[in-house]
């Protein structure tokens, strides 16, 4: 009876491993969410496809509500592989003790850019011109819609909550077109891509609505892991990144949704020039 009973414990122990095996084996992955919840969707629902395929795993997403979210989300553990922006990843890097690490950036990373966008009627049409008004930025954890922008306005020698009629956070690039087109605030600052995303997609008037200002560029975005990630199993998400190619439809379809001509490689480095500003700024302590 005892050894019975033993075979029987043995088993369902044996079952019990399997399925948390198995339940490890879900990759998670999310995005810091730069557009509205329906958009993320659409554009990382073919590459979580294309991971399953690649990777032989479950690949699920999980969308966060914020930018720190996302980073807390990594840094906990609870979610594999994460789309950052620079700051975000900034950020993940310092609050897990350099234990977040960059893994494969777009080609279009390397030479980033924001924009400064107004209604063509407020006679805005350089960054002197936004003193006394309102003005939006996207995120406050944004590189692109928020640090960067920010820390141009500082080397102009325009501090945003000195000299602007009121500082604005519409957390998400799409709602800071959105914001200006409708008038709640005179400019704002958002990431390029996603400007040229909305025109090209005749979605904003530029007769009314125009770029006035792009900045300098500067690195930004990248795909993160934790360094707690078995050294195999990130190697091969990163090889599974840097082989989507424009040359067949699914790699053009992914690639397309991500605004990239294609993933290169990407190390802590390049995003120091982030962490200065950042500092300097006063958005890092």
């Amino acid at each position: 009876m005892f050894a019975r009973a033993a075979r029987v414990l043995a088993a369902c122990l044996a079952l019990t491993l399997a399925a948390g095996a198995q339940a490890q084996a879900v990759l998670k992955v999310t995005t810091i969410p730069e557009e509205a919840a329906s958009e993320q969707l659409r554009k990382f629902g073919p590459l979580v496809k294309y991971l399953e395929r690649t990777l032989g795993t479950k690949v699920e997403f999980v969308p966060v509500n914020d930018y720190p979210a996302a980073v807390e989300a990594l840094v906990n553990k609870q979610v594999d592989l994460v789309w950052f922006g620079g700051f975000t990843f900034v950020q993940a890097r310092l609050r897990s003790g350099d234990k977040v690490i960059p893994i494969a950036q777009r080609e279009e990373d390397t030479q980033f850019r924001s924009v400064f966008i107004a209604q063509k009627a407020s006679g805005i049409t350089r960054l002197e011109d936004l003193k006394g008004r309102q003005v939006s930025f996207g995120s406050a954890s944004s590189t692109s819609g928020h640090l960067m922008p920010r820390s141009f306005l500082l080397q102009a020698g325009i501090e945003p909550e000195r000299d602007f009629k009121r500082v604005a956070f519409s957390g998400a690039h799409d709602a800071t077109i959105a914001s200006v087109v409708s008038g709640r605030v005179d400019a704002a600052a958002l990431d390029i891509t996603v400007w040229r995303k909305f025109v090209g997609e005749n979605k904003v008037d530029t007769r009314k609505v125009d770029v006035f200002y792009t900045t300098p560029p500067y690195f930004n975005y990248n795909w993160s892991v934790h360094a707690d990630m078995p050294a195999a199993q990130r190697e091969k998400i990163q090889q599974a990144l840097l082989a989507l190619s424009a040359d067949n439809a699914e790699g053009k379809e992914i690639l397309g949704l991500a605004r990239a001509t294609r993933f290169i490689p990407t190390q802590a480095s390049n995003y120091q020039g982030l962490e200065a500003a950042g500092r300097s700024a006063g958005l890092i302590k």
